[in-house]
Formats: C-alpha cells, structure tokens, sequence
C-alpha cells in the first residue's frame, strides 16, 4: 500500500463519515497526522459543537495536530510539512468560501477558481503524503428552493466529483458502514 495517496470519504450528515475517516487515518499514520478543521464559530451552538470534536479528538489517544483552515486551505495544503492529513470537511469550506464572495458579481467564477485552487493542492500534496478528505453528499435531496442553496449544491457537486476523479479510494459511509466506491467503478 503506498503512502502517497489521495482517500475521498462521503456521506450525509451524521452517516459516520468522520469517525470512519479518522479511524483510518490512525490506521495508516500510528504516529499522529494533521487536522484541518474548516468550521467556523458563527454562533454559540457551533462553538459547542467544534469543541466537542476538539475534545473527542483529545481523548483519543491519538496525536493530532490540529489546524483551524476555514477559507484558506488550498494555502495550508501547499506548505504542509506532515506526511499525513485529514481535512474535515470540503463542503463546510466550500460553503465557508461561497459565503465570503456571495454579494460580489463575479462569485460564481471565485468559487470555481477557489475549487480548481483546492483540487490542485490537493493533486500536488498527494504526490508528497496521504491525505483524506471528508465531505457531505448533498446530490441526494431536493433542489434548494433559494439561488444561495442551488449554487452551494451545484459546486459542492462539482467539487466532488473533481476531487473523486483524483482519488485513489472513494468511500461512501452510510450509517456507519463504509463502502469503498472507486474499485466498483464502471468504466465506460
């Protein structure tokens, strides 16, 4: 198994994609990896949930290196020196990004240009190290009734297929159960 690699977990909300991912990342990295973190605090419910992952991730028992990258990681990607990174998750910064240029006239094209960003880090750091990331499958539901809501899920769609077609595995976690997806794939 080489220890360059580029691992894609999906899923939707509370499927069990981040305990899965950070599980397998103690797997391949016994020795501690790198967390990037993308949430941001906006209110007091957010704060208490991100310390709960905080603290989870503390007793562990495993050592994490943990990493704030709530708009800049593209950036934290390229200058990263550990061999091993999980990123929890793409859609939180994704919507994080969408939010910074959403009243600017030219952010549909920021966004794409910000994903092309990310998915050239993210090409470049797997040549060097392992690095999963984690991200919510939003194509499942219905069609967002607001513009903000469509253009979020048509790039959060976008985004993962660009990162899945990089990625060596792809999983799929639904109630907890992983499914790896990219060896089941039918070529065309």
């Amino acid at each position: 198994m080489s220890s360059h690699r580029l691992i894609l977990v999906t899923g939707g909300a509370r499927s069990g994609k981040s305990t899965f991912a950070e599980k397998y990342m103690m797997k391949l990295a016994p020795a501690g990896s790198c967390y990037y973190a993308t949430a941001q605090p906006f209110d007091q419910e957010m704060k208490e949930r991100i310390n709960r992952h905080k603290q989870d991730r503390d007793y562990s028992g495993y050592a994490w290196s943990s990493k704030e990258c709530s708009l800049d990681l593209p950036e934290q990607l390229r200058q990263e020196t550990s061999c091993y990174v999980l990123v929890d998750c793409l859609t939180v910064w994704l919507s994080n990004e969408l939010l910074a240029v959403e009243q600017r006239k030219d952010a549909d094209q920021l966004l794409a240009d910000r994903i092309t960003q990310l998915e050239e880090a993210v090409g470049q750091f797997s040549k060097q190290g392992t690095v999963i990331l984690v991200t919510n499958e939003v194509g499942s539901g219905v069609v967002p009734a607001y513009e903000l809501g469509r253009t979020f899920r048509d790039h959060a769609g976008r985004l993962n297929q660009r990162i899945a077609s990089l990625a060596d595995e792809v999983y799929l976690v639904t109630a907890g159960i992983p499914i790896e997806l990219k060896s089941r794939m039918v070529q065309l």
